[in-house]
């Protein structure tokens, strides 16, 4: 019998949180996580509560303002053409392309990942048929094959007053779209860490006491790569965060649930650049490149975390 205390270890799910806690002060310790972090953080609030900070969403009814007016100190970020306040479409425009972002990257990330995993495992025929499939939406541009789904999908799904959990029918399309162009390349990396999980001996033991291969999959491929899902969700939520922007701002968005996206399509449509209007599209414009640039910082920073490569460098 070992001495008291020497054999006994955390339980697994301790464990696993403790590792959770750890790998988020490493984050906030280095520079560029903790400015990320920071970024995201404020941005989720606003997106959380949107009327704490600048009352319900304003319509052409409720409007206090004038007709696009500069800032001043009622309006700091002015009004658009129908008299509304740029701040408060700006903060709810935050709710709107962040929980889109994030719809969007969780249907890319359960796509990516069953696919890479599956199609690593697996192997043979099956493999070579996923990769094939997978290639096909990696080498398409996303934009050009979200453009060509959107209508088609809206049509399919039926009329955009439609809403599903509070959320109307022509952002679920979005979601969809994003979803379905941008999951190839979280495939490819969950794929690739999959060849090499499955020929560990952790993995030889579960097959010699009989697990199948979807046990095997769920209880030891998968815990073994949600640290690399982990790291490419947060780029894939930067991607799906321009992709939803670039959609509304060709007309594809909602106009009764804006996002910051739509708001730069309006300013355009009224055009707001050629009227000196600076304060129309800026505002969205900033947050979208706030919110990307953070992202991107944070992709990085648990890159450098994550990957064994550069764990020595972190």
């Amino acid at each position: 019998m070992t001495a008291a205390g020497a054999s006994w270890s955390p339980p697994v799910p301790v464990r696993r949180r403790a590792g959770r806690m750890d790998l988020l002060v490493r984050l906030v310790r280095r520079p560029e996580g903790a400015f990320g972090v920071l970024i995201l953080t404020v941005f989720g609030l606003l997106a959380i509560a949107p009327e704490l900070f600048v009352g319900p969403l304003q319509t052409a009814v409720t409007a206090p303002g004038t007709r696009l007016s500069p800032p001043s100190a009622a309006f700091p970020l002015g009004t658009d053409e129908l008299r509304r306040d740029m701040l408060n479409l700006t903060v709810h425009g935050a709710r709107v392309s962040m929980a889109i972002g994030l719809l969007a990257t969780l249907v890319t990330v359960l796509i990516g990942a069953t696919v890479g995993i599956v199609s690593g495992f697996v192997g043979g025929r099956t493999d070579a048929i996923l990769m094939r499939i997978t290639d096909f939406f990696l080498v398409i541009p996303t934009f050009v094959l979200a453009l060509i789904l959107t209508p088609i999908i809206r049509d399919l799904v039926g009329s955009a007053s439609t809403e599903v959990l509070g959320i109307r029918m022509t952002l679920i399309v979005i979601v969809i779209v994003i979803g379905i162009t941008s999951w190839s390349s979280t495939a490819r990396i969950i794929r690739s860490q999959t060849l090499s999980l499955k020929e560990r001996a952790f993995v030889d033991r579960a097959r010699v006491i009989g697990a199948g291969s979807g046990h095997i999959m769920r209880r030891h491929i998968l815990p073994n790569v949600i640290n690399l899902i982990v790291a490419n969700s947060v780029l894939v939520f930067a991607g799906a965060v321009l992709t939803e922007t670039t959609l509304s701002f060709v007309g594809l968005g909602d106009p009764f649930q804006p996002s910051w996206g739509q708001l730069l399509e309006a300013a355009r449509s009224v055009g707001a650049p050629g009227l000196g209007a600076w304060w129309y599209f800026l505002p969205p414009g900033v947050c979208i490149v706030l919110v990307v640039f953070a992202f991107t910082l944070v992709g990085g920073a648990l890159d450098d975390l994550l990957n064994p490569k550069r764990r020595g460098r972190a």
